[in-house]
């Protein structure tokens, strides 16, 4: 029973988490931001540096260095793209990243180690179990996603805010508009698409999970 239930919140961890990490590794959706909000009018770097940027932070993001060094080229001359406190907050969020992908890899470990034993074991009362936990759990995962989207709908500035207060414990994320180019890469919008960005890869995901989950259900009852 308690395996059962930790199965069924594995798999809200289990989605948002991917949702995140896909979205820190996408280029794609680096791309879009950068376009849409007309970054490179902002910060004045070609559309090839900003591409060579978000390369950059991808491979600083996956790298075992403690310390991004970012130089673009721009009016023609090298150029450190980010500052001392720019550099310490990415070091921050580079941090955040690596939990998401330690809950990530342990929330699979834990998920396919029980589908695994679960139909493994043979018995049908078993498939009915795993088919239940990935029903219950897509149930939760849109349950939590309701819940969020609510606060995101009505006052994401609110939460975004919330977040950063919960999630550093210093001030270095208070960039400058005008100065940080941090913050030119990436303004408030973009981070208002990211999550709607990882909501749509994680409702897609429901989609696959309580999907197999259902058709599991109605093999199971035609064999009966």
């Amino acid at each position: 029973m308690a395996a059962r239930w930790v199965f069924i919140l594995s798999i809200p961890l289990l989605l948002l988490t991917a949702s995140i990490a896909l979205a820190v590794n996408s280029a794609w959706l680096y791309g879009c931001g950068f376009d849409k909000y007309g970054v490179s009018s902002t910060t004045g770097l070609a559309p090839a540096e900003l591409e060579k940027a978000a390369g950059g932070l991808i491979s600083y993001f996956n790298s075992g260095e403690d310390y991004i060094g970012l130089t673009v080229i721009k009016d023609g001359e090298p150029f450190v793209l980010f500052n001392e406190r720019e550099v310490v907050h990415l070091r921050d969020v580079k941090a955040l990243i690596r939990l998401d992908y330690r809950v990530l890899l342990g929330a699979l470990v834990y998920a396919l180690g029980y589908a695994l034993t679960s139909l493994l074991w043979r018995r049908r009362r078993y498939w009915r179990q795993l088919a239940g936990g990935l029903v219950r759990g897509s149930g939760l995962t849109l349950v939590l996603m309701l819940v969020l989207g609510v606060g995101v709908l009505f006052n994401f500035e609110q939460l975004f805010l919330q977040f950063h207060l919960l999630s550093f414990a210093n001030d270095f994320w208070l960039l400058n508009p005008a100065t940080d180019y941090l913050i030119m890469l990436f303004p408030g919008g973009f981070w208002y698409d990211a999550t709607v960005f990882c909501a749509a890869v994680t409702a897609l995901g429901v989609v696959v999970l309580g999907g197999a989950g259902y058709l599991l259900i109605r093999k199971s009852r035609a064999k009966s």
